[in-house]
């Protein structure tokens, strides 16, 4: 009898436990910085006695399976990370995020936070800022006489040299959507932009001559296949020493030249501000990622919890360390952690802080659909290596259809 009551005894010892545990369901990019949280995690779950159930996806799939689930009403998601230029205005609007009423947000910068606040409210908590860089094989170019491109000239004029059957001589992201972000520099630094007062206007004369010279480089020195390659295709080529030349985010310098990865050692991989259009060098310098808690969640206390260890000044610390641009002030001031920073990501972010642009899409409530209107353009450029003679028209086409989304969401002509 007394054996029976102790097991009795022990099960509802377990029981309560199991009942007082709490859980919470966080999702993830598949990001340098999404990785570093999901490693970080058992620290969290032992220091708060909570446990975090965590999933990570690829960008797409991420908003996507967001959007799905939100809409369902049925989410269970607590905390998810998420691109203010990307979905920020459609969850807003839809009323899928928390309003973060007692974060302290004194430590972002104010550029940082406009795109996460509507109304007096902040929504998200700005974790990575991003912004347009030239990676560069620095053997390739010593051997070749080649100094590192300041211009778009001198772009075209190494890539070209550089250009093998063996290395591609340059490359950026060709798949049609993921492009658009990185095609954004070059239309700023030719002096176009996706959008003018309110509407579209990628087809005017120093859009279009951007799209053809991303198309011409693309098409004639990228690498085989780029239309269907987005970043996380293009890094294996890099780290494999099959790319010379890259354009594209700040933060994977660090993969780059993980040496669990990549066969090019890290002294002959640099990093340089992107070279100079005819408007000048105008990168985009934007918030990529945030991170923020669901209105739906059910255990809004544990994702508080998480959402400011996630988010802490310790770990932006260890965020910047691990060469991954953190948007906190306070990592950026901190010198011993800046004596651990690949010095050029300083430099390109102060260069970028002062000429960038602060979207690298059109900013807007349907920019998942506008970025595969303005894909289908910068595809036509890449498989013409510039020279359609349909371009122009391709372009003002889908002009047309991005001013429809803009109507349709009430955003047409506004500023």
């Amino acid at each position: 009898m007394r054996k029976i009551l102790a097991i009795l005894l022990a099960v509802m010892v377990l029981s309560v436990a199991s009942a007082q545990t709490k859980e919470i369901r966080v999702l993830l990019a598949n990001h340098p910085y999404g990785d570093l949280l999901k490693s970080a995690i058992p620290e969290f779950e032992q220091a708060s006695g909570i446990k975090v159930n965590v999933e990570q996806y690829q960008e797409g799939q991420l908003s996507t399976k967001l959007a799905t689930e939100f809409a369902s009403g049925s989410s269970t998601v607590d905390v998810f990370m998420s691109r203010p230029l990307q979905e920020a205005k459609m969850f807003y609007k839809n009323g899928w995020f928390q309003p973060l009423s007692s974060y302290d947000f004194s430590d972002f910068p104010k550029s940082a936070l406009g795109l996460v606040t509507f109304g007096s409210k902040v929504y998200a908590v700005p974790i990575v800022t991003e912004w347009q860089v030239l990676y560069y094989r620095a053997d390739l170019l010593k051997k070749a006489g080649l100094a590192v491109p300041k211009t778009f000239a001198e772009l075209e004029a190494a890539a070209k040299k550089l250009n093998s059957a063996d290395v591609a001589g340059f490359a950026s992201r060709g798949k049609g959507n993921p492009a658009v972000t990185q095609l954004s520099a070059y239309i700023y630094s030719y002096g176009g932009n996706y959008l003018e007062k309110g509407k579209a206007a990628f087809n005017s004369k120093k859009a279009l001559d951007a799209i053809r010279f991303y198309g011409k480089m693309l098409g004639n020195y990228g690498p085989t296949g780029v239309t269907a390659m987005s970043w996380d295709n293009i890094m294996p080529l890099f780290q494999a020493g099959k790319v010379a030349m890259w354009t594209d985010a700040s933060v994977f310098y660090g993969q780059i030249v993980d040496p669990a990865k990549s066969q090019v050692p890290a002294e002959n991989v640099g990093m340089a501000s992107l070279p100079a259009g005819p408007a000048g060098s105008k990168p985009y310098f934007v918030v990529s990622w945030s991170i923020g808690v669901s209105k739906k969640s059910k255990d809004q206390d544990s994702a508080q919890k998480f959402l400011a260890w996630a988010t802490s000044k310790e770990m932006a610390k260890r965020g910047l360390a691990a060469q991954i641009p953190m948007a906190r002030d306070s990592a950026w001031a901190d010198k011993e952690v800046l004596s651990k920073v690949l010095p050029s990501l300083v430099e390109t972010r102060a260069q970028a802080a002062k000429n960038g642009m602060p979207y690298d899409r059109p900013y807007m409530s349907a920019v998942g659909e506008a970025r595969d209107r303005i894909g289908e353009v910068i595809i036509e450029s890449i498989n013409t290596k510039g020279a359609s003679a349909n371009l122009d028209k391709k372009a003002a086409d889908m002009v047309q259809k991005v001013n429809e989304l803009l109507e349709d969401t009430g955003e047409y002509g506004v500023q």
